[in-house]
């Protein structure tokens, strides 16, 4: 293994990098949307953030719920990415298919949470976006795998 693969010289960790950053940016952005929501909705699930004493404490708002649940979908599947695709970049793997792999898994989450949590757009949309993203991400898996065992 080449400390040089995990430089921004190498144009796979670069690429990785900015994916994994604009990830963060993007599950960060979920905590806000969730708190958009409990305000919109008057939906707290603790007594101190109770705006008023006529607001009660509620738990099954479908609005809040829907992010807290496209939030909890992109934990289960963005944190294996960061830790798959740093594995994968030192596989060196070709910079193209890399590079597309980091691409479509990035995209894929972004439209996720879009056609998910901001404007709810029928199935298959939301199923195709997540298995975009688990495709690319278990092949990056096979290949660390693959890389490690022979």
């Amino acid at each position: 293994m080449s400390l040089e693969l995990l430089t921004l010289s190498n144009p796979v960790f670069k690429s990785f990098t900015f994916w994994a950053g604009v990830l963060v940016v993007k599950m960060l952005g979920m905590s806000l949307l969730t708190a958009i929501q409990r305000f919109k909705t008057k939906t707290f699930a603790n007594p101190e953030d109770l705006m008023s004493p006529k607001l009660k404490v509620k738990f099954d708002d479908p609005n809040v719920e829907r992010v807290r649940r496209a939030h909890r979908n992109d934990l289960e599947n963005i944190l294996p990415f960061f830790a798959i695709g740093l594995l994968y970049t030192l596989t060196n793997p070709s910079a193209f298919l890399a590079i597309n792999l980091f691409r479509a898994v990035g995209i894929s989450r972004i439209v996720h949470t879009l056609v998910y949590a901001v404007v709810v757009v029928p199935q298959p949309a939301r199923a195709l976006s997540f298995f975009v993203a688990l495709i690319a991400t278990a092949y990056m898996a096979f290949q660390v795998i693959a890389a490690a065992a022979f």
